[in-house]
This record gives structure tokens, C-alpha cells and sequence, in this order.
């Protein structure tokens, strides 16, 4: 019941706006990813977007330097995840660093509290004194929170980046790329962006209104490690704003000047510091962040990224680690339960709906997200896994491949049947949800009439875009260092994929799930390493043959000081 998988190479484009010293392929790549002349290629912050494009950032540095002056106490409300983490942290160093002395934060529960900022978390605000209240990745949709805030003398700040409804809440500023009335360029900045633009407004208010203080003077870049995790960790277009933002953080991680916490996640993950790439911080530093948010507080993970102390910081990373390790055998049990539950689909000769809604009352909600994630990926089409979230409702977390706009599918249910969905919100990409367990039914009705119009058969099937077939004199170390630099490579900036078809010259399993294969090209008789992770789950079987036709990334692997080319495997078929 895995998803069909057809390979396609990506067309020639005009690259002729690219430097001529770029080998030809090299220039198709970037290409092919919108890059059209040599500026794009220069990712320092002087490239940045001007942060006064983004509606009310100006205004909401003037009240929050105003606060800062006066030591009002400022309280930060952030979200259960990595960006949310990532941004809650770089505002409290920040502020801090700017002389704020009253600065705390307070992050709903996931499971007590639910997502935003809400009523009772405003009344923790209150009791805490607090002036004024900024939400980070959070508060677009929080109106009741916002109101209640009002009603208590608080000024609010919303800083947010998921996409707004009809109408925005009564806050004092809405700093929102994706609001309506925003010019601001770049509509993918994560929460932990939004942060960091509305900082670098601050300070130029501090060098204008204030020049002798030293808020005027503070080095933002210090940070840049936090937003680049927060940006990796949110899964959003790596647009070239982005990328600029990414690839300075990543810099920073690798030369040693990041926080303590960062580097104790890095450690306790068994990556290098000083080789890592953008990837690594997904796949690393934001499920361990993340783990706390999922099965514990994310209290734990913003701790650990607000750590001085290197010792304290390792020890909340092995903390994390251990949640991590937790996380991923919960997963895979909820993963095995839904699994058999599509499976009776295939028994009764059903074909599947082209929007999944699955359920089990033993599902844990905190990992609804992955799972629903793992599911998208199995059988290619948008998935809503469900748990049971008490008071007699349903948090469902919700994942969605290309060509389908889950915050807007949803939108549509609930229009149709706005009984069925107390809240939802979200992107494109990933939305949430609360459903009534006695709606529940009468949702997975009206979202498979939804869906039977939304979604095309030919969206569900999964392409891999290659740039092509690689020349043995490409099969090596440099060109995967070109690669590189020319990162960050990630969402709408794809890492490149190659295809061919190699000989298998040796075969060998490790723990029984990874298989190591040396693979010869054919007309030149190179021999390149190969590896496929995690092969039962993956979408293809592997059955011992001679040829193969592989679509793969390149990566350098260092062992032992010594570097070598590896063919990371994505996809591969018997000739």
C-alpha cells in the first residue's frame, strides 16, 4: 500500500545569468531553483529585507524599547515546538542584553493548556505584573487571549508567521509577515525570524531615539545560531531571505560561536560542530528541542538553549536525548497501529481517500505530528491522525504534500459544517485542529467531500526530481564541497537529487535495516560508497540484483580524518 514512485529529470533552463566559471551543471542547478544572477549567490545580512517592509515591526520595537527603558515587566509567550523554543530564547537574551531586568516567559501545555496564548495564560501574566505581552510563533488566532490581556491594562505584541483569518485580534501590533496588508517580501520568515527582525528594528530605535545606549550597539548576529535552528526546525521555504538567515547561523555553529545549548544537542547527537550542514539541525537539534514539547514541557528545551554553563547545558541535552529516544518508540507503536488500520482498506479492496483521517484512543497527542508526518510520506497523500485530548474532544495535527493547502482545506470544512471543528490554524504545509469526539464522524464525511473535489489523482503521485546523471569526474569529494557552499539547501530549495545506473560491486546489512552497497559506475569502473537508511520502511523493495538505477544525494564522509564520497540513497530499482 506504499505510493508509486515515478523518476523525472529536471528540464534545462536559462542559466546564462550565472557565472560561466560555475560548471555546466552546477548552473542548472541553481538555475532551477530561481537563483538568476550572481548577487543571489551572496548570502550576507547586508542582503536582508529592511525591516521596515514589515507592518508594525517599527511600532512594536518603539513600545517594547519604550519598556525596556522604563523596566516594565515584559513577559514572553511562546509555542510548544522547536521555532517557538528558538524564539522565545532569542528574545529573553536579547532583551536582557539590552537591560531589561524583568523579562520572563511563560509557554502553554500541550496538553493542559493547548496552543496560543490563552485566557489563563494571560491570568499567570497578570499575576507575574506583567506590562506588556509578546507572543512569539504564536497568537494570530489567539482573540480571546488578546481580549483578556486588554481588559487587564496589558499591552500585547503578537509576533507571528501562520496565516491569519478574516479579521486579526485587538493587540497593540501585529508584527506578521503573511497579514494581509504586508508588503514585507519574504511571506516564509518562521516565528524565530519575525523575532529577529522586530530586534534589529529595536536597535536602530535605540541608535536613533536613545544613541548613547548601548541597546544601540548590541550584535544581533551573536543569535544567528538560534534562528537558523528555529528556521530549519519549522520546515519553511528556505526563500533567498531565508537562506541568508540560515546560512549565517549555520556559519556561526560551525566556527564555535553559538549557544551552549546548540552545541551540547550537536554532542549528544554525535555530530561534528564544525561539518555540520543546514539538514543537520532538522534532524538533529529540532526533534530533541521538539521532544520536550511533545512528551514533557518545552520549559526543558528553552532551558537548554538559554544554558551559559556548558556542563548545565549537556545535562539538559541528555535529558532531551533521552526524551528523543522516548519520542521514537512511541512513534513507531502509534506507526504500527495505523498501519493495520489502513491495511483493512487493502482487505476490503477499498482504495484509499485521498485525505487521511485516522484514530486510536491510545495514541499519545504530543506525537500526533510525526506520525501524521510518517504517514504522509508512506502512502503520499495529506494525513490528520487523531488523539484524544479529553473534555470530550479530538487534537488532530495535520501534514500535506505539495498541491494541497491544508489550512484552506480545512477552512472549508469548517465552513460546510463549522460544528464539526471547534479551532484550527496553520500553513500550507501543517495545520491543527480540535474536532467534538461526537462530530468526528460527520468531519471524516464532509473532509472526504472536500477532498474528493480539492484533490487531484495526479497530485498523489509522488515524483522524484533529479538534476540528472553525475560524470565519474563529478563522483567525488570536491564537487560535494561546491555543493555545500553553495547551500543552504531545504524546503523550495531542494537539495539536489542525481540518478543512474550503477553496478552493485558489494552488498552488506548493518543493524539489520541500513544496507551498505559499493556501487561501479559503468564506463569508468569508479567504485562510490552507498547507503539506504531504515530500508524495511522505505518506498521500494530491495531484492539482491546486479544493476541497479539509483536516485541519490552526494555527501562527504569523514572517518577517521579521512574523507570520502558516499551516495546517500533515496530511491533505487532493479535494472
Amino acid at each position: 500500500m506504499q505510493s508509486q514512485v515515478s523518476i523525472e529529470r529536471r528540464p534545462e533552463v536559462d542559466a546564462s545569468g550565472l557565472p560561466q566559471e560555475l560548471p555546466g551543471i552546477i548552473r542548472q542547478i541553481l538555475a532551477r531553483r530561481g537563483v538568476q544572477g550572481p548577487e543571489q549567490l551572496s548570502l550576507t545580512l547586508q542582503s536582508l529585507h529592511h525591516f521596515n517592509q514589515l507592518t508594525d515591526c517599527e511600532k512594536a520595537a518603539e513600545r517594547i524599547g519604550n519598556a525596556v527603558l522604563a523596566q516594565e515587566p515584559i513577559c514572553i509567550v511562546g509555542d510548544f515546538d522547536a521555532d517557538g523554543a528558538t524564539s522565545v530564547t532569542l528574545f529573553t537574551l536579547a532583551l536582557t542584553a539590552m537591560g531589561a531586568k524583568h523579562v520572563h516567559y511563560l509557554v502553554p501545555n500541550r496538553f493542559a493548556d493547548g496552543y496560543g496564548l490563552s485566557p489563563g495564560l494571560v491570568n499567570s501574566a497578570v499575576e507575574q505584573g506583567t506590562r506588556l505581552l509578546i507572543t512569539v510563533d504564536n497568537g494570530i488566532s489567539s482573540f480571546a487571549g488578546v481580549d483578556a490581556a486588554n481588559a487587564a491594562g496589558i499591552d500585547v505584541i503578537v509576533t507571528d508567521h501562520h496565516l491569519p483569518g478574516q479579521t486579526m485580534p485587538a493587540a497593540y501590533a501585529v508584527v506578521n509577515p503573511n497579514r494581509r496588508d504586508c508588503p514585507f517580501p519574504s511571506k516564509a520568515l518562521a516565528g524565530v525570524g519575525v523575532v529577529f527582525y522586530v530586534l534589529m528594528a529595536l536597535r536602530t530605535w535605540f541608535r536613533q531615539m536613545h544613541p548613547e545606549h548601548p541597546a544601540g550597539q548590541l550584535n544581533l548576529a551573536q543569535w544567528l545560531d538560534l534562528v537558523a535552528v528555529g528556521t530549519v526546525a519549522d520546515v519553511v521555504p528556505l526563500d533567498y531571505n531565508n537562506r541568508i538567515l540560515v546560512q549565517q547561523g549555520v556559519a556561526r555553529i560551525r566556527s564555535g560561536a553559538c549557544a551552549a545549548g546548540v552545541a551540547a544537542l550537536l554532542k549528544v547527537a554525535g555530530r561534528d560542530q564544525t561539518q555540520i550542514q543546514a539538514r543537520d539541525l532538522g534532524f538533529t537539534v529540532g526533534p530533541r528541542i521538539n521532544a520536550a514539547g511533545r512528551l514533557d514541557d518545552m520549559q526543558k528545551g528553552i532551558e537548554c538553549l538559554l544554558a551559559v554553563d556548558v556542563d548545565q547545558a549537556h545535562m539538559h541535552a541528555l535529558h532531551l536525548d533521552e526524551l528523543n529516544r522516548s519520542r521514537r518508540v512511541i512513534q513507531a507503536e502509534m506507526q504500527q497501529d495505523a498501519e493495520r488500520l489502513l491495511a483493512q482498506f487493502k482487505q476490503s479492496d477499498q482504495q484509499l481517500p485521498p485525505v487521511l483521517a485516522v484514530h486510536d484512543v491510545s495514541w499519545h497527542q504530543g506525537v500526533i505530528g510525526i506520525l501524521a508526518g510518517r504517514l504522509k510520506e508512506q502512502f503520499y497523500r495529506p494525513v490528520i491522525a487523531f488523539a484524544d485530548a479529553g473534555d470530550g474532544l479530538m487534537k488532530g495535527s495535520a501534514r500535506s504534500v505539495p498541491g494541497v493547502h491544508m489550512r484552506d482545506l480545512l477552512e472549508r470544512v469548517h465552513t460546510l459544517a463549522p460544528h464539526t471543528i471547534k479551532a484550527f490554524g496553520g500553513h500550507a504545509m501543517a495545520a491543527g485542529l480540535s474536532v467534538p469526539e461526537e462530530q468526528f464522524a460527520e468531519f471524516q464525511a464532509i473532509l472526504s467531500e472536500v477532498a474528493a473535489s480539492w484533490v487531484d489523482s495526479d497530485i498523489l503521485s509522488r515524483t522524484l526530481w533529479s538534476d540528472g546523471e553525475l560524470s565519474a569526474a563529478d563522483l567525488s569529494v570536491d564537487f560535494v564541497q561546491q555543493l555545500q557552499q553553495l547551500g543552504p539547501w531545504g524546503q523550495k530549495f531542494e537539495e539536489p537529487l542525481f540518478d543512474g545506473v550503477f553496478r552493485v560491486a558489494q552488498q552488506r546489512w548493518l543493524k539489520e535495516v541500513h544496507l551498505k552497497l559499493v556501487l561501479e559506475e559503468p564506463e569508468s569502473g569508479l567504485l562510490c560508497d552507498a547507503i539506504a537508511f531504515n530500508v524495511p520502511n522505505a518506498e521500494w523493495d530491495w531484492q539482491p540484483c546486479e544493476r541497479v538505477h539509483v536516485v541519490y544525494r552526494v555527501a562527504e564522509n569523514i572517518f577517521r580524518g579521512e574523507s570520502r564520497l558516499q551516495l546517500m540513497i533515496e530511491h533505487l530499482r532493479a535494472c
